[in-house]
């Protein structure tokens, strides 16, 4: 009986094999989100932009109170998702149409619900790639924020046929004009001084490459207790034993919010993350590695708001403080390379 309990009552995880393109996946366990999130969420990351840290400076900006950090309401999301979709995952591969559509705040709760959109088997008959559409919504079913990912999943049973394979066609990047920017946002009264920068909208420029200069060593304990903040059950970040070098695989969203907060030095005043465009975990990420990061201007645009401009930038975190180079000439990511993430930001004109 015990076994049988054990087999019928517990959550394995999906495999590969048991995802269909057009289902819908309601994630369990909402999540109400506060001050001790943001704490806790400054505590592990170098994170200082003002807009996210005092709520003065967000209304001298237009909105009620300072939000919740852009990213730490992705992960909270994220990590709804994770028992239904990569707890089984080999690795999550990739990111796009992501666009944060409403401000979090403290007390608002957050849940998630996900709608496969891919699935492609890989050659090697082991795994595949399941791609999914997902949305968070807070306590009044609007949607905060969406976002395409894809993981790589391990199957099942290797003898099981392929499924008809199903590419979402996505777009490469998000136009300026595809941004929701919070109601009430208005940087005419913006303050560098208090922002800690003086770099505004018409101090950047297309193919800039900044270094962020700082770097930080990544510990064992810190990015487990960041996983289990955002709820985020996936085994390879917890369970050595699922790898052949017994190593624990750090969250890649442990890397970007470290590698958003380095790059406050030279970017204090991209204040808030308005859209995902693209995003790939390079290569995987361990206990020991010291994180450091630079920053490419992609793109500029004017937006309708008052003051407000958006730079789309690229975000490439890694651990050999390498800059300005990604790929060997064969095109593939250098071994240095752990994160290359492609964002919109909005800043002051």
């Amino acid at each position: 009986m015990r076994d049988h309990a054990r087999a019928t009552k517990t959550n394995p995880g999906r495999f590969f094999e048991d995802y269909r393109v057009g289902e819908t996946l309601v994630h369990g366990v909402p999540r109400t989100v506060g001050a001790g999130e943001r704490a806790l969420y400054h505590a592990l990351y170098p994170m200082r932009h003002a807009l996210h840290s005092a709520d003065t400076f967000a209304q001298a900006c237009g909105l009620a109170a300072s939000p919740l950090d852009d990213l730490l309401a992705f992960h909270v999301v994220f990590g709804k998702t994770v028992p239904d979709v990569s707890l089984n995952a080999r690795a999550n591969l990739g990111y796009a149409e992501g666009r944060w559509l409403k401000p979090v705040w403290p007390g608002d709760t957050l849940r998630a619900v996900s709608e496969v959109i891919g699935v492609k088997q890989n050659s090697n008959g082991r795994t595949g790639v399941v791609w999914v559409r997902t949305r968070g919504l807070d306590q009044n079913d609007e949607v905060v924020l969406e976002y395409v990912r894809w993981v790589m999943v391990k199957k099942r049973d290797e003898a099981s046929p392929a499924p008809e394979p199903v590419v979402p066609d996505l777009k490469p990047a998000l136009d300026a004009a595809d941004l929701v920017l919070p109601e009430g946002l208005d940087f005419t009264r913006y303050d560098t001084v208090r922002a800690g920068e003086p770099h505004r909208f018409g101090d950047y420029a297309v193919g800039e490459v900044i270094d962020h200069v700082d770097g930080v060593t990544l510990e064992e304990a810190e990015h487990m207790m960041a996983t289990r903040l955002w709820q985020n059950t996936s085994k390879t970040h917890f369970d050595g034993t699922g790898r052949e070098d017994g190593k624990r695989l750090i969250y890649g969203g442990h890397v970007i919010s470290m590698a958003r907060a380095l790059s406050f030095n030279g970017l204090a005043n991209a204040q808030m993350i308005a859209g995902l465009n693209a995003g790939a975990h390079a290569n995987p990420c361990f206990a020991g590695d010291t994180v450091r990061a630079w920053s490419e201007v992609l793109d500029m645009a004017e937006t309708d708001r008052p003051g407000v401009g958006a730079l789309r930038l690229r975000l490439v975190a890694t651990r050999d403080g390498s800059v300005g180079t990604l790929r060997d000439e064969a095109g593939r990511y250098l071994p240095g390379v752990l994160l290359d993430l492609d964002y919109w930001a909005l800043v002051p004109l």
